[in-house]
């Protein structure tokens, strides 16, 4: 059985603050998120929305369920994130010949979104890696790769 204390005293919550990985990680993921959001303003698409028009691109036609394996997103908050980009008409869903289940394209208009906020994104990027150092932020890269596959199961591969 776990032993816990009665009180947890302001240096183990400072601990706890401090030494979290899903607390560092959140963090860090708000303030590259405002970021990206600060530049990709122009376009009218928050940071999480440009991201999945690229990932969409990168391999579609796609179903939901691979670009969420693809993304680490949950299907169900990825079809959420989905509408906006839908309803803009910048993702369009394909039915599949001969079968009930769907894929995700770009639309034209998806495309063209994409073309307006890619040097919007190369900006940012290269304002951000350059705060990092190039070598530094590969190293990153890596870490932020291993972060990911510690938290997937066997199964999960």
């Amino acid at each position: 059985m776990l032993d816990l204390p009665e009180q947890l005293s302001p240096d183990d919550l400072v601990q706890v603050a401090t030494q979290c990985a899903c607390g560092n990680f959140r963090k860090a993921t708000r303030a590259v998120t405002q970021f990206f959001d600060e530049s990709l303003e122009p376009t009218g698409l928050r940071s999480t929305q440009f991201v999945i028009l690229v990932a969409v691109g990168a391999i579609q036609p796609t179903s939901i369920a691979r670009l969420a394996r693809e993304m680490v997103m949950d299907p169900s908050t990825l079809a959420r994130n989905l509408r906006p980009l839908e309803a803009q008409g910048l993702v369009e869903k394909v039915s599949r010949e001969g079968r009930r289940s769907v894929n995700l394209s770009l639309t034209a208009e998806g495309r063209s979104m994409l073309k307006r906020g890619y040097p919007l994104w190369q900006e940012a990027q290269n304002r951000f890696v350059g705060h990092f150092g190039g070598d530094t932020w590969e190293r990153v890269r890596g870490f932020l790769a291993q972060a990911v596959n510690a938290t997937r199961l066997p199964d999960d591969y």
